[in-house]
């Protein structure tokens, strides 16, 4: 595993990005070791799995969606996007998309823990990993893509004042 995160040092990651992994699995295994069983390795995954469910479902509850928190984040904090219903709706629908993928994670794995599935849990962790979290991504980047459309298309054109156009039309270098 330290080979692996050499080779993605080399590739030209970040440090904390390359440690990541050998830090998930050392951790994992440091779980493994103080238990004595192998289906522990994938304790951390599952309570991570409820933890976020609870925080992504919560947003949602307290009508603030994650993913509008995101957006308006990234759009420098200013749009009053929780006013306009469909905007709140699109990023309801996101975040819900998100607890949902998370909650089936925690429902699946937890079952599968408790009913000592070892194999099962693996299979588990990659047929629910990536394939459900591109589903999840796909959902939010349609909210983003919806919000973007409805706040920022729609203000207004800054109009052109009486200098710029009174000032006679530019000369392009390339004729």
């Amino acid at each position: 595993m330290r080979y692996l995160s050499v080779a993605r040092l080399v590739r030209g990651e970040r440090l904390l990005a390359a440690s990541g992994s050998l830090t998930g699995v050392l951790v994992a295994a440091g779980i493994v070791a103080l238990t004595g069983s192998a289906k522990d390795f994938f304790l951390l995954g599952i309570w991570v799995a409820f933890a976020g469910f609870l925080v992504t479902f919560g947003s949602v509850l307290l009508r603030r969606p994650l993913t509008g928190v995101a957006w308006n984040l990234l759009h420098g904090g200013t749009h009053a996007w929780r006013a306009d219903r469909q905007v709140l709706r699109a990023h309801d629908i996101a975040t819900l998309a998100a607890a949902s993928v998370l909650g089936a994670r925690f429902v699946v794995k937890q079952w599968l823990y408790v009913h000592d599935a070892t194999g099962w849990l693996a299979f588990a962790k990659i047929a629910m990993g990536t394939p459900l979290t591109v589903v999840a991504a796909l959902v939010v980047a349609w909210a983003f893509r919806a919000t973007s459309k409805r706040l920022m298309d729609s203000r207004p054109i800054p109009t052109i004042s009486q200098e710029e156009a009174e000032l006679p039309p530019r000369q392009d270098a390339s004729r």
